[in-house]
């Protein structure tokens, strides 16, 4: 199944991976989610709460604001600022600094973990979306490229339906711990919607910036790292992901050997801030599992391919290879495969001259992948579907439309023509479930072969 691509098409994708990184200013839109309708729990079967449409504050900011999670627990957020004193920074100045956002089940009163306040059961404060300076950052380029006034949207006051510094829910033992990483130039924030989803079903998720990569990341003292333009200089475009991808990877293993030191009852952070109270002792870290779209997806892989630590991992939507149409520069993943469980998603493999459907079957680097890895594994094709559907966009897309004039053609090429709250039910439902099968061990049907609640959603292998 093959379909020839328009130049308007292609200038799209390339926009989406690479922005206008050479300049040093990306102004791909990053992580916003709203919800549009009921949103399904982890095994298919439960109904979620519809969340808001956009609202638009008394100075005329659009907020809007994620789809409720569905599991038996409320979220609690904390920040941890993790230095790698042994890494030289590759992209900026001094050493590599990392931006994580721990979510996690929290008591049922939401209270507060932290400070004078620590276990009281007192109110904590709402977990933003974007810190004010990333939010400021990433809110001018977002301007430019939904063509929309100054302050239309409000992008600091988008709701997560979770609590900073809430304490840890009592009682739950120790938790299976999944990590998410970004598409390229992407935030930590682009899955929220997924993330509050898998904490409020029992995991602990733990996001990653890509630091100096991203469009914004904001430190504790309020240094905003904006991309490099030493990542747009490198040609070809293989190397250029190579090096970025290499990164990325350094970065988990980093990350989980930070987060060993916090399930000992340590403190990672590197301004030694209050963790809400039992974070360390909510981790397990026996049970690591990792998602990522497009790159980090692709950081996914490689990751677990290094590092043992990681059980299971899910691709949605990523190349296994450095250029998206060279069958020859696979990733060293792509060649050996994989012997532990792995989920693949994809819509459409998008190369200079046509569009095929992004599975097992038409990848090369996902065939390959396939053919090598003896692990358990499962391919899922969503047709109506585009490479921005398995994350954020799926849904905040439709709902600023509501509100505003986005440029003609923009959201069809961002996330497709699929039922935007439908997918989002079904692409958090399959999560889940494999998680649960894989660091849980519970079965889930869901995994076993179509089912008539994720119509969207076809079994490639």
């Amino acid at each position: 199944m093959r379909f020839k691509t328009s130049a308007v098409s292609r200038l799209s994708r390339r926009q989406l991976l690479g922005g206008l990184a050479a300049t040093g200013a990306a102004v791909t839109l990053a992580s916003t989610t709203i919800a549009s309708g009921a949103v399904s729990s982890g095994d298919g079967q439960g109904k979620g709460q519809a969340g808001r449409k956009g609202k638009v504050r008394a100075d005329g900011g659009l907020r809007v604001g994620l789809p409720a999670p569905t599991g038996p627990y409320p979220v609690g957020m904390t920040e941890l600022h993790l230095v790698d004193q042994g890494r030289k920074e590759r992209w900026g100045p001094g050493v590599r600094e990392l931006m994580v956002s721990v979510w996690y089940p929290a008591r049922k009163d939401a209270g507060a973990g932290t400070g004078a306040d620590a276990g009281r059961g007192t109110d904590a404060a709402q977990a933003p979306y974007m810190r004010p300076g990333a939010a400021k950052v990433f809110g001018a380029g977002a301007e430019r490229i939904l063509k929309v006034e100054h302050r239309a949207i409000d992008w600091s006051g988008f709701t997560t339906h979770a609590r900073e510094g809430a304490a840890v829910a009592r009682g739950l033992g120790r938790r299976p711990v999944v990590l998410y990483s970004p598409g390229m130039y992407n935030e930590r924030t682009l899955d929220t919607g997924a993330v509050v989803e898998l904490a409020g079903q029992g995991y602990v998720v733990v996001t990653v910036d890509p630091t100096y990569e991203a469009h914004a990341v904001e430190f504790p003292d309020g240094r905003v790292a904006e991309p490099s333009p030493e990542i747009g200089k490198i040609e070809p475009v293989a190397e250029r992901n190579k090096a970025a991808l290499e990164v990325r990877v350094a970065d988990v293993r980093f990350v989980l050997d930070r987060l060993e030191v916090l399930a000992r009852g340590g403190n990672p952070d590197a301004e030694g801030r209050r963790l809400p109270s039992g974070l360390g002792a909510a981790l397990d870290m026996a049970r690591v599992g990792m998602f990522g779209h497009s790159l980090g997806g692709m950081a996914t892989a490689e990751a677990m391919r290094l590092d043992r630590r990681i059980r299971a991992g899910v691709n949605l939507d990523g190349p296994l290879g450095y250029d998206w149409s060279d069958p020859d520069q696979l990733l060293p993943v792509a060649h050996s495969g994989l012997d532990r469980p792995f989920l693949l998603m994809g819509a459409w493999l998008v190369t200079t001259s046509e569009r095929q459907p992004h599975t097992h079957e038409h990848s090369p680097s996902w065939r390959a992948f396939w053919q090598n890895s003896t692990g358990w594994k499962r391919d899922l094709w969503v047709r109506a579907a585009e490479h921005n559907s398995f994350t954020d966009y799926e849904i905040v897309l439709p709902a600023l439309a509501e509100h505003l004039t986005l440029p003609e053609g923009f959201q069809k090429q961002m996330i497709g023509t699929v039922d935007p709250a439908r997918f989002t039910a079904s692409r958090r439902a399959y999560l889940t479930a494999f998680f649960d099968r894989h660091l849980r061990g519970l079965h889930r049907p869901l995994l076993d072969g179509p089912s008539p609640r994720h119509p969207d959603v076809r079994f490639i292998g």
